[in-house]
């Protein structure tokens, strides 16, 4: 580690991450460089695939996505991070975070901390945070100053126990914890040559190649290793990795998916995939994780390094965050997510205005500020007008079609008194399937609406993600399947526009090419692997 602080002494730094880390002082803490001098052998072969047509590689589902047919009309988001070092109440408040990230994804959660004998134990569970810890005793096995979390949808691997993260494997270098938001478009070429090579896996989670990487990488220290994975990876991923005595935070070179960092009043140091997680434990909001940065904290006495991953890439956020996966009191990207929405809803009232409209109603929750927006840049009153009820579970489970049908109004219940008789504009986050759309507009018509106009406040939504979001295959995309009007006929309303692209991107301004906008525009950053032929698993299935 000297020779690495020395060689980053003498390295002109030729980014603006590592000329800024570079400037950074060192009193009291340490800080180390690391970066690639070239690019790795699967980055060459992206760049190749990157002349050729996109759509000539996407699959239909680039990974077994479970989109739930009568749920909710919006995508997932797959996966939150949250992790604390330097606390004795680590995993309590990994606990408290994770509950914070609840959205990000609902059907299982786990925590792995370290414990003062220097071992990590782990307790993961199908279902909410607080289902999976109701028991006090669940926490109470994972004593310790440091602790890491994840909250998860499916996206490469089923739903299963086997697949809830984190993930804590044993290799010749002791113990490691990781949890993972994102997802690899190379899984399945990185998992066909480590199976080739001998590996053995347990689940059926693109994370799992992660660790396999890690444990067979010659590099030494553990830095060093994670730094050869990553290399290898691509697509999205903001992980986070614990050992007995240090914490990884890692985000991809493009910086699809957030990951902050923090600190408590006590020193200790967080990282979360938003800052209201950050917000709920009383730590301050520092900055971002960088886009390509490994953050190391080292438990034993508080100190921060940082390391860069591969040479510098164009950022791509998700835009998704902003429009719908984070809470509104979060501050994603640089950005206070409220105010994203809300310029996205003036936005669309200057572009798309509905002049015999009475009333603005938000889709709750998602579609409030934007709707609050429209609702101000048009002069028009902003009423309440659908009450989303949180405790109905999912429709799918009911037993006829009739039934769920009825189950949608306990979902989403009209406010008489703002609707009957008016013309009103009802403004959501985003449109996909159209399925909840067109429930919408049929019971505001049953509650006596004069005319209803759907505005929706991003863009139509004509590609499926690669990048860690759970969301239909492009053929159950209705804006892939019809054009604007096919669109209103289907879902019924009297009027319907979309915030356009180019609308989206100024209000962005400079900071515009620095979104991921791939599902609106299918312009992908980078795109899948095709897994090569492996001889030696072809034989053996031939055999």
């Amino acid at each position: 580690m000297a020779a690495a602080a020395t060689a980053a002494a003498t390295t002109t730094p030729s980014s603006p991450l590592l000329r800024r880390v570079a400037a950074a002082p060192t009193t009291g803490r340490h800080y180390h460089i690391r970066c690639a001098t070239k690019p790795p052998p699967l980055e060459l072969r992206h760049r190749a695939a990157r002349l050729a047509p996109a759509r000539a590689l996407l699959p239909d589902r680039v990974t077994p996505f479970s989109f739930d047919a009568d749920g909710e009309d919006h995508p997932r988001e797959e996966c939150g991070v949250f992790g604390v070092i330097g606390d004795p109440d680590a995993s309590s408040l990994c606990y408290l975070g994770l509950q914070k990230l609840q959205h990000r994804g609902e059907e299982g959660a786990g925590i792995a901390a370290s414990g003062t004998d220097g071992k990590l134990k782990s307790v993961t569970g199908l279902g909410l945070v607080g289902d999976v810890f109701g028991d006090p005793t669940r926490l109470a096995k994972l004593p310790g100053n440091a602790a890491i979390g994840h909250v998860r949808y499916s996206t490469a691997g089923a739903s299963s126990m086997r697949n809830v993260q984190p993930f804590l494997a044993a290799y010749r270098f002791g113990q490691l914890a990781v949890a993972h938001n994102g997802n690899l478009v190379n899984y399945q070429a990185l998992r066909n040559k480590l199976e080739a090579q001998g590996s053995i896996f347990n689940t059926s989670s693109d994370t799992e190649v992660i660790l396999h990487l890690i444990a067979t990488s010659l590099s030494r220290p553990l830095l060093s290793r994670i730094c050869d994975a990553c290399e290898r990876l691509t697509g999205a991923y903001s992980l986070l990795f614990l050992t007995a005595d240090k914490l990884f935070a890692v985000r991809d070179p493009f910086g699809f998916r957030p990951l902050v960092m923090g600190r408590r009043p006590n020193g200790a140091v967080v990282f979360a995939s938003e800052t209201c997680a950050l917000d709920l434990i009383d730590a301050t909001y520092e900055r971002e994780v960088e886009p390509g940065e490994v953050v190391v904290v080292d438990r034993r006495d508080m100190s921060v390094s940082y390391a860069c991953l591969v040479p510098h890439r164009p950022r791509k956020s998700c835009v998704f965050e902003h429009i719908y996966f984070a809470l509104p009191n979060s501050v994603v990207f640089g950005h206070a997510v409220h105010e994203r929405r809300s310029a996205y809803g003036r936005a669309l009232a200057e572009e798309s205005p509905a002049p015999t409209a009475d009333v603005v109603i938000p889709v709750p929750d998602s579609g409030f500020y934007a709707a609050l927006g429209f609702a101000q840049a048009s002069g028009l009153e902003f009423q309440q007008g659908l009450i989303r009820w949180h405790y109905s579970g999912r429709s799918f489970i009911q037993p006829s079609q009739a039934i769920r049908d009825l189950a949608v109004k306990l979902k989403l219940s009209p406010v008489r008194g703002v609707i009957t008789g008016k013309s009103v504009v009802v403004v959501d986050d985003s449109l996909v399937r159209g399925t909840t759309s067109s429930k919408i507009v049929r019971l505001l018509r049953d509650a006596g609406a004069r005319e209803v106009h759907m505005r929706i406040a991003s863009p139509p939504v004509v590609g499926s993600c690669l990048y860690g979001i759970d969301t239909p295959s492009e053929g159950e995309l209705i804006s892939n399947r019809m054009d604007l009007e096919g669109v209103r006929r289907t879902i019924g309303c009297d009027s319907l526009a979309f915030l356009s692209l180019d609308k989206l991107h100024s209000i962005y301004g400079d900071e515009a090419h620095e979104l991921c906008d791939a599902c609106f525009s299918r312009n992908y950053p980078v795109l899948p692997t095709v897994p090569e032929p492996v001889p030696e698993l072809v034989s053996a299935f031939e055999d």
